[in-house]
């Protein structure tokens, strides 16, 4: 079920006038949690949205439903075979960590997105974040705004809403969401700042503090003397190393309080999980249709730039991709030379053509981000940016439907 997809057919709205832009970008500085919404001298935020048709979303939401099913299946695999995870690039401390006789802590919810292209032949993902999805700012209260100066469209949904009922069911009522985030990066900062907001809406306490605060008493997570209900944690998986052993381990296995995402989603998050489907029993068929060919980088030199990306098993940024037109060749080569010393911690993914978009900043390349929570889809995510790659450069549109 993926059929062929026409950007052409989408609209694209007119801007919205300039001072309704500025009272926009105003309210989600202000109430919205979004503070980086200048990158240099261009603005992040689109001033225009764009609107799908409700049967391009129907598609989009089966299809990232169908790819999370099978995901934790291969998760849930790949819980009890230690053997292979070298082979997915997990660092060797974090191997460590991840093995053990106590069961694996608990999940408070799981959330994901899926980064979807429009090709000739198709939808295409480009990647799943399993482990620390973002853009919730944007695809709640961004999004809701634009809604409001587009009349006859609606949102697909509030993922930011349906994350904190998420959380909120998982802690109960009495003691407070803890969400962590790294201190120095108010990019982080702003994704717990908008989801401590959500959760105030629905009468729920919050605690916001950094990964290195948190304790575990008889398996509990503690901040100084409070009791969490729960953790929500903006905080990449592999960064825990930072945090000390003994408060380290319980977010992996031994914990009793749960964890939004838990440890275990690290095995899923790696981009070479597709070079252990043929390891694994579970069913991998909507992977195997919407994701490009994805292979070892050795011998990354053999593999041609114009057809092939080479990228880190972990990453979070289009900077972090590289190709012929995204990368200068001293970059390309340097990252060769990494994925040549260490393979382990890369993979080669087969380029594909994405579909552009003609809007008022004229010809781009859209990515659309779909969330899943506890294996529903329930929001998107719009980004577009000159070059067909999401990069720091991208900017943030508003995805809308017809009512």
């Amino acid at each position: 079920m993926n059929s062929t997809v026409d950007p052409s057919a989408w609209l694209c709205t007119d801007p919205l006038p300039a001072h309704r832009y500025r009272a926009l970008v105003r309210e989600m500085n202000l109430r919205g949690s979004k503070w980086d919404t200048q990158q240099g001298d261009a603005a992040v935020l689109a001033p225009f949205a764009l609107i799908l048709p409700r049967d391009e979303w129907t598609l989009l939401a089966y299809l990232a439903e169908q790819l999370t099913a099978e995901l934790l299946a291969l998760e849930a695999e790949l819980q009890d075979r230690p053997d292979l995870w070298p082979c997915l690039g997990l660092p060797r401390w974090l191997r460590a960590v991840m093995q053990g006789p106590e069961p694996w802590s608990p999940s408070a919810a799981r959330v994901m997105r899926y980064d979807f292209h429009p090709t000739p032949d198709g939808w295409k993902i480009s990647e799943v974040n399993s482990d620390v999805p973002g853009g919730f700012n944007e695809a709640s209260a961004f999004t809701q705004l634009m809604a409001a100066g587009y009349p006859g469209s609606t949102t697909a949904g509030d993922p930011l809403a349906a994350l904190g009922t998420a959380l909120a069911e998982s802690a109960g009522r009495t003691d407070p969401v803890v969400l962590l985030s790294a201190p120095g990066y108010p990019e982080d900062y702003q994704v717990t700042a908008g989801l401590a907001e959500a959760l105030r809406l629905q009468g729920v306490s919050t605690l916001l503090a950094q990964p290195t605060q948190v304790s575990w008493r008889d398996g509990v997570a503690m901040v100084g003397n409070i009791r969490a209900g729960c953790l929500y944690r903006f905080y990449q998986g592999e960064w825990l190393n930072r945090v000390s052993a003994e408060n380290r381990r319980p977010f992996f296995r031994g914990g009793c309080t749960p964890v939004c995402n838990p440890g275990s989603a690290l095995l899923s998050e790696s981009k070479r999980l597709p070079l252990l489907w043929s390891e694994l029993s579970a069913s991998t068929s909507t992977w195997r249709q919407l994701l490009p060919e994805t292979t070892a980088p050795f011998p990354p030199g053999a593999r041609s730039a114009e057809e092939w990306l080479l990228k880190p098993a972990f990453c979070n940024t289009g900077e972090a991709v590289f190709g012929a037109g995204l990368a200068s060749r001293g970059h390309r080569r340097l990252a060769q030379l990494h994925a040549l010393i260490q393979p382990r911690r890369w993979i080669a993914q087969r380029r594909f053509q994405i579909l552009p978009l003609s809007t008022p900043a004229g010809l781009v390349y859209p990515c659309i981000g779909v969330y899943t929570i506890n294996g529903s889809a329930c929001g998107l995510y719009g980004r577009f940016s000159p070059q067909p790659v999401i990069d720091y450069a991208a900017s943030d549109i508003a995805l809308l439907l017809h009512e």
